[in-house]
C-alpha cells in the first residue's frame, strides 16, 4: 500500500500516536495487525495478534543527542529486559511484549522523554485478507431484494434496497486487500489492466444460478471501492415489473422509428428494455442487434436472432457500433446510451432508413427529452435534428421507482407517442410546454406521470405524500387527486 502523511498535532503518548494513525488507516484500508511509521528522528512499530483490540507488541527506534539521549541510556540502564533495550552511538532500539502488563508503562516513560514530532508518515500491513465469496454476496442481495451492493473499506457491506442504504451488523468490516482480490477474481484481463493503469473500469460478472452484477470497481483516497448493480438471470415480463403491457406490446410490433427510454440514473431504465427486447424475441422472428457498455441482461435467441455487442471488447464505440450495424441486417438496434451527438446522429439516421431503433437517455420528462436531445448539437444543426425527431420519434417512456405502501418499488410512467399534428408539430419548434399539454388530449394515446401516480395511490399501491414527491408538477397531481384538474385546451395553447 502507499505510504500516508498525516500531521496530529502534539500527542503526549506513543500509543496516542498509534491510535491517531490506525483509525486513519481503517478508513482507508480497513484495520490493520500491524503498524509501520516514522517522523523526524524515530521509527515506530506496533504488532497485536487480531485486527481489533489494542497493540501488544511495539518496536520504537529513535535518533537522540543531548538531554534527550542521556534520558533514554538511563531508561535503557534501567530496564530489567537489557536484551530488549540498546541505546549505542546515539541510537536508541526499544523492543517490548506485554507479556507482564509493562508495555504500557514503558511507552510512557519514553514518551515522556521527548516531544514526539506533529507528522507522520505510515503504512498498515497484514490486514484481513480472507476471500470474498461471490456466490454470498449474490445470496445477500437476492436475500434484502437489493438493487445495489457497495464494498468500501472498514465496513461491512451495503446493500441499496428499495432505494434506502441499509448496514448489516455481522462486525467483520472489509478491508482493502479483500475488495482488490474480488475485483482482481472478477474482472477480465483487459478490465483488469484497466483498473490498474486508470485506477477505474466497469463489467459484466455472471454468477450461475443466481444473477448478474454489473461491477463497477474505482479508487478513492488509494483504497479500492466496488459496487455491484444485480441484475436477475430470467428477465422480467411486463406484468412483473408492472408495466402496461399493452402498450409495450404495440411498441414491440413497431419496424421502424426511435423508441427511446428515459428517467434519471437507478430508475429501471435497462431492466424495461430488456424486458421489451425479451417480448419481441420470444413472439416475433427478427434480428435483434444490442450495443451496450457493459452487455447487461443476457438475450438468448428464442424466436428472434439477437446479437449482443459490447463497447469495448466487440467494437471500440456506440457511434462506430451504430454505423456498422446498417451492414448487419438488423431489423431492431439497441443504442445502450445516448452519450454524445454522434451516436444520437447514427441513432436517428439508423431509424429514420427503416429500423427500429431503441435507446436510453437521462431525463426528468418525455417532454423535455427533445430539448435534450438537441442540446447535444450545435445550434447550426438544430433544426435539422429536430425535424428529424419529428419524422423518427415513435414513443418517449420517461420512468421512475417510486417506493410502495407494502415494501419493494413500482415504476411511474409517462408515454409521449408521437400521435397527433399538435404534438409532431411541438416536437419540431422544440415546444416542451406544448408537448406536455398534448400529451394531455384525447386525441392521444400518451399520458403524463400524475396521471400514472394518481392512478397507483388510487389502486394503493403508493400513498399520496410518495406520490407527491414524485410527481413533475405538484399542484397538477394535487388538483387531479381532487378531481379539480382540467387539461390545457389546444386554443389557449396557440393564442398564449
Amino acid at each position: 500500500m502507499q505510504e500516508m502523511i498525516l500531521g496530529i498535532g502534539q500527542r503526549s503518548q506513543l500509543s496516542e500516536v498509534i491510535e491517531l494513525l490506525v483509525s486513519e488507516l481503517r478508513k482507508n484500508y480497513g484495520s490493520p495487525r500491524k503498524v509501520s511509521a516514522r517522523a523526524a528522528g524515530i521509527e515506530l512499530q506496533a504488532n497485536r495478534p487480531g485486527y481489533e483490540g489494542p497493540f501488544d507488541s511495539y518496536h520504537v527506534k529513535i535518533h537522540a543527542a543531548g538531554e534527550i539521549l542521556t534520558g533514554l541510556q538511563a531508561f535503557a540502564d534501567s530496564s530489567c529486559d537489557n536484551g530488549a533495550v540498546t541505546c549505542v552511538d546515539g541510537v536508541f532500539d526499544f523492543t517490548c511484549h506485554d507479556d507482564n502488563g509493562s508495555l504500557g508503562k514503558s511507552l510512557s516513560a519514553i514518551s515522556e522523554l521527548f516531544t514526539l514530532p506533529d507528522v507522520w508518515r505510515f503504512h498498515g500491513e497484514q490486514f484481513r485478507h480472507d476471500p470474498l465469496h461471490p456466490q454470498w454476496l449474490f445470496d445477500a442481495m437476492i436475500k434484502f431484494r437489493a438493487s445495489d451492493l457497495h464494498l468500501y473499506p472498514d465496513s461491512d457491506p451495503v446493500f441499496r434496497v428499495d432505494n434506502s442504504i441499509r448496514h448489516t451488523d455481522q462486525k467483520t468490516p472489509l478491508t482493502g486487500e479483500q475488495i482488490l482480490g474480488l475485483i482482481k477474481e472478477l474482472a477480465p484481463p483487459k478490465d483488469w489492466k484497466l483498473f490498474e493503469q486508470e485506477s477505474q473500469c466497469s463489467f459484466r460478472y455472471h454468477q450461475l444460478g443466481a444473477g448478474f452484477a454489473r461491477v463497477s470497481a474505482f479508487v478513492r483516497g488509494g483504497a479500492p471501492h466496488c459496487t455491484l448493480r444485480f441484475l436477475p438471470e430470467k428477465i422480467p415480463s411486463f406484468e412483473e415489473l408492472a408495466i402496461p403491457a399493452d402498450a409495450m406490446k404495440k411498441l414491440g410490433g413497431l419496424h421502424f422509428g426511435l423508441v427511446l427510454v428515459t428517467g434519471m440514473t437507478g430508475s429501471g431504465k435497462s431492466t424495461t428494455v430488456a424486458s421489451l427486447i425479451d417480448w419481441i424475441n420470444t413472439h416475433q422472428a427478427r434480428h435483434i442487434l444490442t450495443i451496450e457498455d457493459p452487455v447487461e441482461y443476457a438475450q438468448e435467441n428464442k424466436k428472434s436472432i439477437v446479437s449482443q455487442r459490447q463497447v469495448g471488447k466487440d467494437v471500440d464505440s456506440f457511434n462506430a457500433a451504430v454505423r456498422s450495424a446498417l451492414r448487419q441486417d438488423p431489423d431492431i438496434i439497441f443504442v445502450g446510451e445516448m452519450r454524445d451527438s454522434d451516436t444520437i446522429r447514427s441513432a436517428i439516421s439508423a431509424a429514420a432508413t427503416g429500423h427500429m431503433v431503441i435507446s436510453t437517455l437521462h431525463a426528468n420528462t418525455a417532454s423535455e427529452v427533445v430539448t435534450r436531445i438537441v442540446s447535444f448539437f450545435d445550434p447550426v444543426e438544430r433544426d435539422f435534428v429536430r425535424l428529424q425527431l419529428r419524422d423518427c420519434v415513435k414513443c418517449i417512456i420517461c420512468q421512475r421507482l417510486v417506493a410502495k405502501t407494502r415494501g419493494g418499488r413500482v415504476p411511474a410512467l409517462e408515454f409521449l407517442f408521437n400521435d397527433t399534428k399538435h404534438i409532431a408539430d411541438c416536437i419540431l419548434s422544440g415546444d416542451a410546454e406544448g408537448i406536455r399539454s398534448g400529451m394531455q388530449q384525447t386525441l392521444s394515446e400518451s399520458f403524463i406521470v400524475e396521471q400514472y401516480l394518481k392512478d397507483l395511490v388510487k389502486n394503493d399501491l403508493i400513498s399520496h405524500d410518495e406520490a407527491e414527491k414524485h410527481a413533475a408538477n405538484r399542484d397538477t397531481f394535487n388538483q387531479m387527486c381532487h378531481g379539480s384538474y382540467a387539461p390545457p385546451s389546444l386554443g389557449r395553447i396557440r393564442s398564449s
